[in-house]
């Protein structure tokens, strides 16, 4: 296969290719190792589902309500753009007898939209506005994958991770803030096989791209003098916006400049080096190199030293977080926590401040005991192991949701004995 996104290559045939991944899923339930024609992006999706404990035969459930929903879709920014949606999607979907559908970050629909027939159809497995189609909480799907692995995709049939969802086939692509690059959801479309084309998936990722062309019309022009914006929740590559550029930083150049955006008054040589790195035998020469290599990166005025610091002003994603924390704002909080802040990073610094800032947020969830606001957490991939969360949320769960958290926090307890079993056990 030429593109691993794509489910079909283009002289495959598609009844074929359905019962041999029928096959590959009935093994892969029974015995956890997928056979077959399994592309690698679905294998590893149904992983990612298996762990999440998501049930094959079970449906996604609906977590808001009518007004829940109205709110969150009129203070969502992809409310902006459904107008470019419509009008690219809408006739398609309608022809096609197919459904356009876009969702928020977390997997929540926002909007399911099409043909009548298909629409009810699709209620039946509650692929409606206000449900939860996140690949842990709903398993392999178009939507849930792609905000799940950030990049557009396809999912055929059987390549589904639960049963009911199996006769359908469905393609999207994530949408980004064109200012921050941060993840706002996912537009999707849904309905028969003939969507299994790599045009639908084409299709898709531009009108993707297109919604995010119109946020960039919205959002004010640059100018100079502008303050920087530094993205580093749930990327291990930061984005640095400054001066009308956008910027993809190193991982080692990343951790410099989150840093550094901790410390605006700047850091000696000494400081920032064991800020940044746990090897004592690291020379400062080591560090001047990476510092000059970044400031040719960046370009001149942006990187200053004695002390090191930014001289620009930079806005990060992880102090918004901190500052809606402290007015109490939590569900703003979470919002914008697109995950733990560079978390392949081992800098002590970075460590120290992902840590803290994960701590807090959680902290403030719990004692908030709102269960959406749980269940966002818990059903993340930083939070689907966080027992306490769990724990949490089972305590306020309304009882239409309570059994999949009781049946988590169950395995989830079982995982903890085992563990404490194996480290009592004595060595040979």
């Amino acid at each position: 296969m030429n593109d691993p996104w794509v489910a079909l290559e283009r002289d495959a045939d598609p009844a074929e290719r359905a019962r041999a991944l029928h096959r590959a899923h009935e093994a892969f339930t029974a015995g956890g190792r997928p056979e077959g024609p399994v592309r690698p992006v679905v294998a590893d999706s149904w992983r990612r589902s298996a762990r999440a404990r998501v049930c094959p035969d079970g449906a996604a459930c609906v977590e808001l309500d009518e007004d829940e929903l109205a709110a969150h879709r009129d203070g969502h920014p992809l409310a902006a753009v459904m107008p470019v949606v419509r009008e690219l999607m809408g006739a398609y979907a309608s022809d096609g007898e197919h459904l356009v559908a876009v969702c928020d970050a977390h997997g929540r629909l926002l909007w399911v939209e099409g043909h009548p027939a298909t629409l009810r159809r699709a209620d039946r497995m509650n692929f409606v506005a206000g449900a939860r189609w996140a690949e842990s909480a709903a398993g392999t799907n178009a939507p849930g994958t792609a905000i799940a692995v950030d990049r557009p995709v396809q999912v055929f049939t059987a390549e589904h991770f639960r049963r009911p969802v199996q006769a359908w086939t469905c393609a999207a692509a994530p949408v980004h803030d064109p200012r921050t690059g941060r993840l706002l959801g996912a537009v999707d479309i849904t309905g028969g096989d003939r969507l299994a084309h790599p045009h639908s998936l084409a299709f898709v990722q531009a009108v993707a791209r297109a919604a995010e062309s119109h946020l960039a019309l919205l959002g004010p022009a640059p100018a100079a003098g502008d303050r920087g914006w530094l993205s580093a929740l749930g990327r291990d590559e930061a984005v640095l916006v400054a001066g009308g550029r956008r910027t993809r930083l190193s991982r080692r150049h990343s951790e410099i400049l989150v840093v550094l955006a901790h410390h605006p008054g700047g850091l000696g040589g000494e400081e920032l080096l064991a800020a940044l790195y746990e090897d004592e035998s690291v020379t400062p020469v080591t560090l001047r190199a990476e510092l000059s290599r970044l400031r040719g990166l960046l370009g001149p005025g942006v990187l200053r030293s004695r002390p090191y610091r930014l001289a620009v002003p930079v806005d990060t994603d992880f102090g918004a977080v901190r500052r809606k924390l402290g007015s109490g704002a939590v569900a703003a909080a979470l919002g914008g926590y697109a995950g733990p802040l560079l978390p392949g990073s081992c800098a002590p610094a970075v460590r120290r401040a992902r840590e803290r800032l994960a701590g807090d947020l959680r902290a403030a969830l719990i004692a908030r005991g709102d269960p959406a606001l749980l269940a966002d957490w818990a059903h993340s991939a930083w939070g689907e192991d966080d027992l306490e969360v769990w724990r949490s949320l089972a305590a306020c769960a309304p009882a239409a949701l309570l059994a999949p958290v009781r049946a988590r926090l169950t395995a989830l307890d079982a995982e903890l004995g085992a563990g404490a079993t194996r480290l009592q056990r004595p060595r040979p």
